[in-house]
């Protein structure tokens, strides 16, 4: 894989299109032979809780629980903000679904500058 995408989710659950498109996109790129990563942020961070994912479906697209595990079962991975979890209380010990990394800013950063292209929703 000689391209990387990086897509960065800050939105909830509670915006079932800004959270499903990016695993669309990222599944996509998988199954395409593109590297993709998706960073959790901000409220972003609640989808990487086992089952929050399980009530959330936009129109038009899969249920966004079947597209995270389509993600998962291709190698992608979910960097997942530690701060952002201590401020909402999650414990990424027995909270968090099992491709889900906790990371800081650092490697958000190394992996945006070694992106080929980044997406933000």
């Amino acid at each position: 894989m000689a391209e990387k995408l990086m897509f960065m989710v800050t939105h909830g659950p509670d915006h079932p299109e800004h959270v499903t498109i990016p695993f669309v996109m990222a599944v996509a790129a998988l199954a395409s032979d593109v590297e993709a990563v998706i960073g959790l942020q901000a409220d972003g961070v609640e989808l990487g809780v086992m089952g929050r994912a399980d009530s959330v479906a936009a129109e038009g697209f899969p249920r966004l629980s079947k597209l995270m595990n389509d993600y998962k079962e291709l190698g992608g991975k979910l960097l997942v903000c530690s701060p952002c979890l201590k401020s909402r209380g999650i414990d990424a010990a027995t909270q968090l679904v099992d491709n889900a990394e906790v990371v800081a800013a650092a490697r958000f950063v190394a992996e945006l500058t070694s992106a080929t292209n980044a997406l933000s929703y």
